[in-house]
This record gives C-alpha cells, sequence and structure tokens, in this order.
C-alpha cells in the first residue's frame, strides 16, 4: 500500500492536537486527502465514512470533526476518509466542489486513474478494500435547500438498514457516474447519505446523530424480520444541460440564459411538481439545449417535458430531487433529478 499512502495521508488515534478547536483548523491540520483510523470496542471488524469528496458539502466533516472532539470509542474500528481537503480550504471555504482544471472527485471511481483525482480516487478503493469494512456510510450536501434522502445501488435488506440510521428514504439507481457507492458491487454495502442543503441547520444534525447510531450500534447489518420502514424511489433521471448550455436563477427570463428557473426553485426538492406548473425560462434553443437521458443511455427529454410560451413544463406529475441554485453545478453535472408519477 505504499502508494496509497504518498497520495492518501494515513492517521492512527488522532491526537487532539490535530483534531484543533474547530472544522478550518483540523482540515488546515490535514492538509490534504487523509484517513483516519480509530480502534473500537471490537477490534474484529471495521466500519467506514468518507466524506468532503465535495469540497462545498460540509455536514460530514463536521459531524466527524465533532464526534472526534468529544473522544468517543466507536462499537468497532473505524475508517474516516476526508477527502477534497484543499477545495474545501480554498477561500472562501467550503463554496468549492473541485478546484478549477480538478475533476469532480466522485466520479472518478472507475478506471482510468490516470489524473491527479483519479489517482486519489483509487488510493481510497485500494485503502477500502484492504480494510474490508462491513459497510461504507459517504456523507453529502445536496447543491439546494431540502431534506435528507440516501442514494445506492442496490434495495437489499442491508442497504435499507444502513439508510435507516439516517433517514427514511432511499432513492435506488442503476446508473453508473463513477461515484464511490458504486463499490457496493463489490460487496461492500454503501449508502450515500445526502444530509440536506449545506446551509441547512437540520443537514449537521442528519450528518452528527446518524455517525453516532452508525458508530455506536453493536450491528449494523439487516436483521430478520425488522420493517426499516424506508421508502424507495427507483432511477430517477438526470435533467441536465447540454455542453456549453448557461443555466440562470431568477424569477424573470434571463437574455442569456438557456434556462432561467427561479431564484427559489430549491423548494421544488423532493416535491410534486403537477404538469400545469413552469419549471423555467427556456432561451431561443428551447429544448435542443437539455437532455435527460436513462441509465441505459435512452433519450427522455420528449416524453417528459414540453414547451409552451417559452417556458418548461413537464408532460405529467414528476417528483424532483437535487435542485440546485448553482450555475457551476448546473452546467457541470445537472439541473436537477427526477422521477415521473402516474400520468
Amino acid at each position: 500500500m505504499s502508494n496509497e499512502r504518498t497520495i492518501l495521508k494515513v492517521i492512527h488515534d488522532p491526537e487532539q492536537s490535530i483534531v484543533g478547536d474547530s472544522v478550518e483548523v483540523f482540515l488546515q491540520n490535514l492538509s490534504g486527502p487523509t484517513a483516519i483510523f480509530l480502534k473500537g470496542k471490537d477490534t474484529s471488524r471495521t466500519r467506514a465514512i468518507c466524506t468532503l469528496l465535495h469540497g462545498n458539502e460540509p455536514s460530514g466533516v463536521y459531524a466527524i470533526h465533532n464526534y472526534l472532539a468529544l473522544g468517543i470509542e466507536p462499537a468497532v474500528n473505524t475508517l474516516f476518509i476526508v477527502a477534497s481537503v484543499q477545495a474545501a480550504l480554498s477561500k472562501p471555504a467550503f463554496s468549492h466542489r473541485f478546484l478549477k482544471g480538478k475533476r469532480d472527485l466522485n466520479r472518478c471511481f472507475k478506471p482510468p486513474f490516470d489524473d491527479e483525482q483519479g489517482a486519489i480516487a483509487d488510493a481510497i478503493l485500494q485503502l477500502i478494500h484492504s480494510v474490508k469494512p462491513e459497510a461504507l456510510i459517504d456523507l453529502h450536501n445536496t447543491s439546494g435547500s431540502g431534506p435528507a434522502f440516501g442514494v445506492s445501488i442496490k434495495e437489499d435488506a442491508d442497504h435499507l438498514a444502513l439508510t435507516s440510521l439516517f433517514t427514511n428514504d432511499l432513492i435506488v439507481t442503476d446508473l453508473r457516474l463513477g461515484a464511490i457507492m458504486e463499490i457496493s458491487e463489490s460487496d461492500v454495502p454503501t449508502v450515500t447519505i445526502e444530509c440536506g442543503g449545506a446551509n441547512d441547520t437540520s443537514a449537521k444534525f442528519v450528518a452528527q446523530e446518524g455517525i453516532l447510531r452508525y458508530l455506536g450500534a453493536d450491528n449494523i447489518r439487516a436483521e430478520m424480520g425488522l420493517d426499516y420502514r424506508v421508502n424507495i424511489f427507483k432511477n430517477p433521471i438526470r435533467l441536465e444541460l447540454k455542453q456549453g448550455g448557461i443555466a440562470a436563477y431568477s424569477n424573470d427570463k434571463q437574455s442569456d440564459a438557456d434556462i432561467t428557473l427561479a431564484e427559489n426553485a430549491e423548494r421544488l426538492n423532493y416535491g410534486m411538481v403537477p404538469h400545469e406548473e413552469p419549471l423555467a425560462f427556456l432561451g431561443d434553443k428551447g429544448l435542443a439545449v437539455l437532455t435527460a437521458k436513462d441509465y441505459k443511455g435512452t433519450e427522455r427529454l420528449g416524453e417528459f417535458f414540453e414547451v409552451s410560451d417559452g417556458q418548461l413544463f413537464s408532460k405529467h406529475p414528476i417528483k424532483l430531487f437535487m435542485v440546485t441554485t448553482s450555475s457551476e453545478i448546473a452546467a457541470s453535472d445537472c439541473l436537477f433529478y427526477f422521477i415521473g408519477c402516474n400520468k
């Protein structure tokens, strides 16, 4: 694991001087991608938590810092992975998803690993596979305000049990983007927890309380006959701008944008949008600037959306997730995820 150790700093049972009295000091002490091991009461098992794959999603690292500062002994050995430290520290703090010129780290967990971000992802994967944790939780914030939910590529009982430690809603997707949660395919049960918006007070609570349950429980795997009461939503589709498309956020149509969503578009997160409610203003290119491909790569835009009087409407009710109000994220990632409801 020598290559992994040069790319990914490894710390065992950190001193309080490393933890520091604030998250910012903690990150400065780490200085780069870091793996932190804590010895648990049961040293025969390990659980893992990854966070800060995106530098503008701080709830997970706040929760980890709080846990370390409290000096809690976990039920089992614990591995914390704090990834995009430099992006998080870049001024203003917690405002950069990733550094300019770099790839989105949570799209790098599949070959090729031939750039800096790929090497970091590969080192993280090597470490996880060498440790063989009984589960991995990946903590994120949504790009807009909204309630917490989980995301997984599997919906078996173990993934429902893990989700229930943080939230009662789970999105199950067959889409593969190179995210860390896809290592569930390698028999490491993994759930991404979207804790809510980065500025939502509730998001910190979700992360902190969930970590306490996850690391404090003797057993986190599914128990036979137990109903975890997790709502499952399958295969949401991403509404994306085609390359070069421009998104804006305003209550009035912006002439220099291909699509203009409302300033408070994030209010639609997790909500049902009826077909008669306009979603956005469109520019002169209309629908031609948008794409909505499912996990099979099939274009579904015309099936779900239409234009009327220069505005974007859904053809029938849809449920929205991860609606962003960041034009940068809208252009580099997606405008939102959606699930079609009964027509």
